[in-house]
C-alpha cells in the first residue's frame, strides 16, 4: 500500500506553489495524468477499501471457502470471464485494473494502478509481475517536494509476461507477444513478438517455426 500525507507536512520545505491557479484536487490531477501529491482523502479512502478487499480475497482464497471471485469483481474496475488471479495481489486502487476474459495471473501480481492498467484476453501473467503506472519527476527538488504522476499500461489480448517481468508507466503491449522472464519493458512493443532483456528488446517475430508440432 501506498502511503498518503497531507500536503501540510510538506510545506516548510516546498520551493513554490505547483498548482497555483489550479482549483482541481489532488485526486482529479491525478486522475488528468498531471503532477499532483498523494494526500487526497477520497485517494486513502479507496487505496483503504482496495487493501482490505484484497487481503480479503487472499484468506478467502486460501480458506476454499467460495466466493472468493464476488471479492475480486469488487476490488477491479473489469473481471473478465473465466479470468483469475492467484493471490496475493497488490494494487493501489484496484479501480483503474480492467481484466479481460479467461486470463490468468500468477502469485504476487503487483500493479500500481495511478493510471488505468488494461490487460486483454487470454492473457498469461508469471509470478511477481509488476505493472507499474506511477512516475516521479527527474528533477530532484521537484521529487523531494512530493509531486508525482502516472501514465496508463495497456496489454494486448493473449500476451505472456514471464515471471518477474516489470512494465514501466506508459508501455503498450501488442497482440500475441511474449515478454521474457525477468524482462524490463522500458517502451512500446508491438504484436506478434518475442522480447527480452532490460531494457526489452526485440528478439524475433512469432512465426510458422512456434507452432506445436
Amino acid at each position: 500500500m501506498r502511503t498518503f500525507v497531507r500536503c501540510r507536512c510538506y510545506a516548510g520545505r516546498m520551493t513554490k506553489d505547483y498548482f497555483a491557479g489550479d482549483p482541481r484536487t489532488n485526486r482529479e490531477r491525478m486522475l488528468a495524468g498531471d503532477l499532483y501529491i498523494a494526500d487526497d482523502p477520497d485517494n486513502g479512502r479507496i487505496a483503504q477499501r482496495a487493501v482490505k478487499l484484497a487481503d480479503l480475497y487472499h484468506r478467502i482464497e486460501v480458506a476454499g471457502a467460495g466466493g472468493g471471485r464476488e471479492v475480486l469483481e469488487q476490488l477491479l474496475g473489469h473481471l473478465g470471464e473465466g479470468a483469475y488471479v492467484k493471490p496475493p495481489l497488490f494494487v493501489d486502487y484496484g479501480e483503474n485494473i480492467s481484466i479481460g476474459a479467461r486470463t490468468f495471473a500468477n502469485y504476487n501480481l503487483t500493479a500500481l494502478d495511478v493510471a488505468a492498467i488494461t490487460i486483454g484476453e487470454d492473457c498469461q501473467i508469471g509470478p511477481n509481475v509488476q505493472l507499474l503506472t506511477p512516475l516521479h519527476p527527474i528533477d530532484p527538488q521537484t521529487r523531494r517536494d512530493k509531486l508525482e504522476a502516472a501514465k496508463p499500461i495497456h496489454i494486448g489480448d493473449n500476451v505472456w509476461l514471464g515471471g518477474g517481468a516489470i512494465v514501466c508507466p506508459g508501455v503498450s503491449i501488442g497482440d500475441n507477444t511474449v515478454i521474457g522472464a525477468g524482462s524490463v519493458v522500458t517502451h512500446d512493443i508491438p504484436a506478434n513478438v518475442v522480447a527480452v532483456g532490460s531494457p526489452a528488446r526485440i528478439l524475433r517475430e512469432i512465426g510458422p517455426q512456434d507452432a506445436a508440432r
